[in-house]
């Protein structure tokens, strides 16, 4: 990207090292490549700017994305949706694990990153046989990446810790540290995105609508597909557009990049919320006679277990390198197999909870909970451009879209018509608390469903944690501040599970997130982003469909929140 400063910039603290960023630039505009031309003779492309003043002067133009917050978006949403283990490169791109090693820890132990670059190797090979012009490249990309997630402080942007090589170019499909993802490894990361903890109240949502309103499932994830489509080519519209935030900074400048992110960070927090209420819920089912009392206070299980939770994933959220949880948390996708493997098992072989009522066609009273119950099973389009961006090539992702959501799709759609036929009017807001405790499917199942938010807390909570943190001041960003914040937004939401006063109807507040967030994120913001950016170029017919969903969104959100609310404040009566 022409138009942004170039990441070698961010490696030069004063003016006395100008000559040293000339010097770098030409070894890293050539790929390592020395240049014994004279004045004039590089070519634009290969190195734009001369030092850091004339990088300021030549590309400090209007389309400067990435330059405000959140800056750590881009990093954070790659480390939550797809960070591996070393062992598990077929999960994600290798880029991502030395993410979780080298920007927390940069951030957390302030190292330069010339001593980060000598612990982080990469993890894939070089495919070629490394010349002696190759090892230097090697090392000056070893630099690079370990100072693509400088502090915030540093004020880098998402866009700016790309090597300008290596930046992604509108219409060109060249395969940099970011883009090393198959179709299948895309799959698999969407996949385990949109496979969360949606997928145990499917069968309440039918409860709620009928089995009608298993249309408006299959109806929510076609257009999630389409409204991910809008959001690629929001993407390939402009240079340097990379994330979320940065679509709504295009459309609509500084207010929409603040407005979506905020969405986006209220989404996850509201996950880790629903995390601790679905942890209380199972460990209570489990250990149901379970309490503790301290002097004329007494917890019963449902409380003790969310504070235990609580206590348990705090350190999690301290941790400098992530790769372990992600390492746990990147098997959603199997988690979420097992979970729904076990409830036709229990229902199939062992013959538990056939209801004798054929159950409700339609419920039109229920409608709004089930919307938003189908909503939040889609919630997963802030990852979207990051995947995106991940793929090898760019030209899959509708394709690796559409297979995520359909399989997606499937996965739900049989989790709801099993459990609502095993269950019927008494299916509880998470299947897994309709499970007779003593069968041994039973017990995979609900462990399965405790460990899975245990490892993901930290990850959903990090994305959050940073774009916080970069509001900080540069002095006060130290280790022990930061632990110090991570652990009030543990406790902020703990205290906010604990004031629902209703752990068996965490629907009600699941519905709600789907109902007010989910459906910005998901529908009414990709095509209002869409008609923003490309409004010149947009037919009539796709602005027709563009209107029609975002009309139904807005319906969809109003209703659906008023109805979660409502329910939600009945029960404190």
């Amino acid at each position: 990207m022409k138009n942004s400063v170039s990441e070698r910039s961010f490696l030069i603290e004063s003016d006395d090292e100008d000559a040293a960023a000339v010097e770098d630039g030409k070894r890293g505009g050539h790929g390592g490549e020395e240049s014994g031309d004279d004045d004039g003779s590089r070519s634009d492309s290969s190195s734009p700017c001369d030092s850091p003043r004339v990088v300021a002067a030549r590309c400090s133009q209007p389309s400067s994305y990435t330059q405000q917050w959140p800056q750590s978006y881009r990093q954070s949403i790659d480390m939550y949706s797809s960070v591996h283990s070393p062992n598990l490169s077929f999960l994600g791109t290798p880029s991502l694990s030395r993410l979780s090693n080298s920007f927390l820890t940069n951030s957390f132990r302030g190292k330069p990153p010339e001593i980060i670059s000598s612990l982080i190797k990469p993890l894939l090979p070089a495919s070629t046989t490394p010349t002696s012009d190759d090892q230097q490249q090697q090392q000056q990309e070893d630099i690079r990446k370990s100072s693509h997630y400088l502090p915030p402080s540093r004020k880098a942007s998402s866009l700016e810790r790309i090597p300008e090589d290596h930046r992604p170019m509108v219409g060109e499909h060249e395969v940099g540290p970011y883009r090393q993802c198959s179709y299948f490894q895309g799959v698999m990361n969407g996949v385990n995105v949109l496979c969360g903890v949606g997928i145990l109240s499917t069968p309440y949502a039918v409860k709620q609508g009928g089995w009608l309103g298993l249309v408006i499932l299959a109806v929510l994830g076609a257009l999630a597909w389409y409204t991910g489509i809008l959001l690629r080519r929001c993407l390939d519209s402009k240079e340097g557009l990379e994330t979320y935030p940065d679509i709504g900074h295009a459309a609509f400048g500084t207010a929409g990049r603040i407005i979506i992110s905020i969405i986006l960070y209220m989404e996850l927090y509201a996950c880790c919320i629903e995390y601790l209420i679905l942890e209380s819920d199972n460990l209570s089912k489990l250990f149901p006679n379970a309490h503790l009392t301290i002097g004329s206070l007494t917890l019963d299980s449902h409380v003790l277990f969310a504070i235990l939770t609580a206590l348990i994933v705090m350190p999690t959220t301290w941790l400098r390198d992530l790769s372990c949880l992600s390492f746990v948390s990147a098997g959603g996708v199997i988690a979420s197999i097992v979970i729904v493997s076990c409830l036709f098992w229990v229902g199939l072989v062992d013959h538990v909870g056939t209801v004798k009522s054929e159950g409700t066609a339609l419920n039109l009273p229920g409608i709004p909970i089930a919307i938003g119950l189908y909503g939040y099973c889609y919630s997963g389009h802030g990852v979207f451009p990051n995947i995106y961006s991940s793929l090898k090539k760019r030209n899959q992702f509708p394709a690796v879209l559409f297979t995520c959501i359909a399989l997606s799709t499937v996965l739900f759609a049989g989790a709801a018509i099993m459990g609502y036929i095993m269950f019927g009017e008494s299916t509880e807001s998470q299947f897994t608390l309709n499970l007779p405790p003593n069968l041994v499917a039973s017990k995979i199942a609900v462990w399965t469903t405790v460990t899975n938010p245990i490892t993901k807390y930290a990850l959903t909570m990090t994305p959050l944690a940073l774009s916080l943190e970069e509001l900080l001041p540069p002095n006060q960003q130290t280790y022990p501040n930061i632990v110090m914040l991570r652990s009030v937004l543990v406790v902020s939401s703990l205290i906010v599970a604990l004031s629902v006063p209703f752990f068996a109807f965490s629907g009600l507040v699941m519905s709600l997130v789907g109902s007010f967030l989910t459906m910005f994120v998901a529908y009414i913001l990709p095509c209002a982003c869409f008609l923003a950016i490309l409004r010149s170029k947009v037919t009539w017919y796709q602005v027709a469909l563009c209107v029609f969903i975002i009309v139904v969104g807005l319906c969809c959100a109003g209703v659906g929140t008023y109805s979660s609310l409502s329910k939600i404040i009945q029960k404190y009566h």
